[in-house]
């Protein structure tokens, strides 16, 4: 399995587990929960691959991404205390998710030939959609519309790789840029920064 290939999947299942906690600690019943783990977990990808005109989507031509997020539904019941206790859980999920998809996302997008800028752009949808999509459903306010870092974080972790690959080997461009998603990410909550806004 190539490094690609294990992000994706990696990527899938973080999310999947995102909005299924989203869906019990809404106490949504077992299908809705399935539905949120699935749309979290590859809605990004879906508008991404509609997007740049890469059909089917990729879920729909690899059924190992539907068996992935089955296995996540199983273990989000049987660790739902653990993880409820933590209460960083949906958030740690989230954005483990975010980091592996931005790149993912950014990775494929140049694969179809298109620019460093729109590969960017694709790189945020990846990321961040699979998560708008899930809180609507959940009726909850998108992060990506809040003051909170989060989109911004894929931004910079896009721009990142593909100023490190220059200068790096593609893999390890790839995890230094998903790792410093990561730590903007947590880094923004744990120190209040956000981006400002109209009062």
């Amino acid at each position: 399995m190539d490094l690609i290939t294990l992000i994706d999947y990696t990527g899938t299942f973080v999310f999947a587990i995102s909005g299924i906690l989203v869906g019990v600690d809404q106490k949504f019943d077992l299908f809705g929960v399935f539905i949120l783990g699935f749309v979290t977990a590859v809605g990004g990808g879906t508008l991404r691959d509609i997007l740049i005109g890469s059909t089917p989507v990729g879920w729909m031509q690899n059924e190992v991404y539907i068996y992935i997020i089955l296995a996540a539904v199983p273990i989000c019941y049987i660790g739902k205390k653990p993880i409820s206790k933590m209460k960083r859980g949906i958030f740690l999920f989230d954005t483990i998710g975010i980091g592996l998809f931005t790149i993912l996302g950014l990775q494929k997008t140049l694969s179809m030939g298109l620019s460093p800028l729109v590969a960017v752009m694709m790189g945020v949808v990846s990321a961040v959609f699979g998560g708008v999509i899930r809180d609507i459903l959940a009726h909850r306010p998108p992060l990506i519309f809040r003051q909170e870092i989060y989109a911004f974080a894929c931004l910079a972790g896009a721009n990142l790789f593909l100023l490190a690959q220059l200068f790096l080997a593609v893999n390890t461009a790839m995890i230094v840029s998903i790792t410093a998603v990561i730590v903007i990410r947590i880094l923004a909550i744990k120190r209040g920064w956000s981006l400002p806004y109209n009062p």
